[in-house]
């Protein structure tokens, strides 16, 4: 159990908290999502961060005050776009408590030094946005306390306050709209939880050398879509009000200025743009803005000192090439599955599936859900396999939801189905040729599917008790028993015909694989004539999906 950190940690901690950025900073990136500015997000916080460490690295101290200082300092200095400055002030914060620990904080400390943190971060934005990292940083902050009376602990402590974050992540669509229509986390709040794991890594001593972007916190989706800025396409240019991303420092301040003239320019900022961040002291000033007028900016900067680090990027023509880039892009046909199983989600994207959304047997995506997926992929035709016959319905009305994009609804009634449509696909044929080919494909599927009776009942000619086990082949009911393995073993012989070769166990949620490779072998010596493969497939309700091929 390690109660306290020392100087020495915490440098290790920055240290880490950066390097996970760094690992991780081109898929936080890609997160971000047009209207949303600054797309940059991942680069811009990971620039910010190595000026930290390098800051804090040139400081030969080891007392608290000096690197604490150093870490300030450092991020400040580097702080690039809106996500970096934010971070830099909520680093401001938590060393302003830090810096004046003697020789080591324990979890209390660091729960005053994050509830620091988040008042810096909210100081340094003109108008609060909720459902950014603004949010993230405040939930976690304020539930920081608790946590640490009941965490002596940092690695418990920070786990626990990571869980938090991890749900406020989450909840950021919901607070932004233009986040939930990309169906997307905030990027800036994935990039602070990767910084807090990396604080944690350095604490338990975990290894920071693979790609550890969080997956607790999606939108939708079992699977983080990193790499999908698709909807762009469809985003008018008008959506954005402010062209121009505006920053620089303001340096050799002079004589006359006072901190009350920092506070009028902040104001006069808030005038011309938003996104206005105006920080710093009567050294130097870090001014952040986007507006249409960015000349009128430097201007009224300019009456307070030097300007120095300008940059100026055109949010309207970065948006004009990413358009350009993904139109370019565009693929002719691409396919949507729907299933619920992570080992089921998996098979279908090694399959070339472009985008796999959760829905089945006890959770039916809307027509809007299976639409709002249909935007996202980059492609001109998109193949629809339901995999579920409640499901077909709603992926047909979704036709008419859909903008610049043609969807074709495959039939498919289970998964396994979907697994052979998807098979088939062949991307130098065309439209009608994959939809037929499809089509007959699963036409030579038989599908089974065991799970357990949830009541007492009769139907299909087997009285069923609340528990048993039952064997069904679509809706219908084939066998009944007591015993997993057997009641799975009587279903296949009664879906059996000579004509099948091939047979295939998706095992669920409640199996485990020794079980799953045991059955599989019974059903290798009962069926020799057939190859037999299992899989995982994670699915609820069903321990196991059959295919016959």
């Amino acid at each position: 159990m390690q109660k306290t950190v020392n100087s020495t940690e915490f440098r290790k901690m920055v240290a880490l908290g950066a390097r996970m950025l760094e690992i991780n900073r081109a898929k936080i990136d890609a997160l971000n999502v047009f209207p949303v500015p600054d797309g940059d997000t991942g680069t811009n916080m990971s620039l910010t961060l190595q000026s930290a460490v390098k800051e804090m690295n040139a400081c030969t101290s080891n007392r608290f005050q000096e690197i604490c200082d150093a870490v300030s300092k450092g991020a400040l200095r580097g702080a690039r776009g809106n996500s970096g400055v934010i971070s830099s002030q909520i680093f401001r914060g938590i060393c302003s408590v830090l810096k004046d620990c003697k020789e080591n904080f324990d979890t209390k400390t660091f729960a005053k030094a994050l509830e620091a943190g988040t008042k810096v971060a909210y100081s340094a934005v003109s108008i609060p946005k909720e459902g950014t990292i603004l949010t993230v940083v405040r939930l976690m902050s304020e539930s920081a306390s608790k946590l640490a009376s009941k965490n002596k602990d940092f690695v418990d402590f920070f786990k626990a306050v990571i869980a938090v974050g991890d749900e406020a992540l989450a909840q950021t669509p919901e607070l932004l709209p233009v986040l939930k229509k990309a169906g997307v986390v905030d990027s800036g709040g994935v990039g602070l939880m990767t910084i807090m794991r990396g604080f944690l890594a350095a604490i338990s001593g975990e290894d920071v050398g693979a790609d550890t972007i969080p997956t607790e916190a999606q939108v939708n989706e079992k699977e983080p879509d990193f790499d999908d800025n698709s909807d762009i396409i469809n985003l008018d240019l008008g959506d954005i009000e402010f062209a121009y991303c505006t920053e620089f420092f303001v340096i050799n301040l002079k004589p006359q200025t006072t901190l009350a003239d920092i506070d009028k320019l902040k104001e006069k900022l808030m005038g011309i743009g938003d996104s206005v961040i105006c920080i710093g002291d009567l050294e130097f000033i870090k001014v952040h803005v986007h507006t249409n007028t960015p000349g009128v900016a430097l201007t009224y900067a300019l009456e307070l000192g030097e300007l120095d680090r300008l940059k100026i990027e055109n949010m309207l023509e970065e948006n004009r090439q990413l358009k350009k880039k993904l139109e370019a892009e565009k693929k002719a046909m691409g396919m949507l599955a729907i299933c619920a199983g992570e080992g089921l989600a998996e098979i279908f994207k090694d399959l070339m599936v472009d985008r796999v959304i959760e829905g089945g047997q006890t959770m039916n995506p809307s027509a809007q859900d299976i639409a709002d997926a249909v935007q996202k992929i980059n492609a001109s035709n998109v193949f629809v396999f339901p995999n579920n016959s409640n499901i077909i319905l709603a992926a047909e009305q979704a036709k008419g939801l859909v903008n610049n994009r043609t969807i074709h609804v495959i039939p498919t009634k289970n998964v396994p189905q979907g697994f052979a449509a998807a098979l088939v696909f062949n991307p130098d044929e065309s439209v009608p040729e994959n939809k037929t080919n499809m089509t007959h494909a699963i036409d030579n599927v038989a599908s089974g599917q065991v799970t357990y009776a949830v009541r007492t009942t009769t139907m299909n000619g087997f009285k069923l008790k609340e528990g048993d086990i039952i064997g069904l082949n679509s809706k219908k009911i084939l066998a009944k028993g007591s015993n997993i393995d057997d009641t799975t073993l009587d279903l296949i012989k009664k879906m059996k015909t000579p004509e099948h070769e091939m047979i295939t166990l998706y095992y669920g949620e409640g199996v485990d694989e020794a079980a799953a490779e045991a059955l599989a072998s019974k059903v290798g010596e009962t069926f020799p004539d057939c190859d037999v493969d299992f899989h995982y497939g994670g699915q609820p309700v069903y321990y196991y999906m059959v295919s016959l091929e």
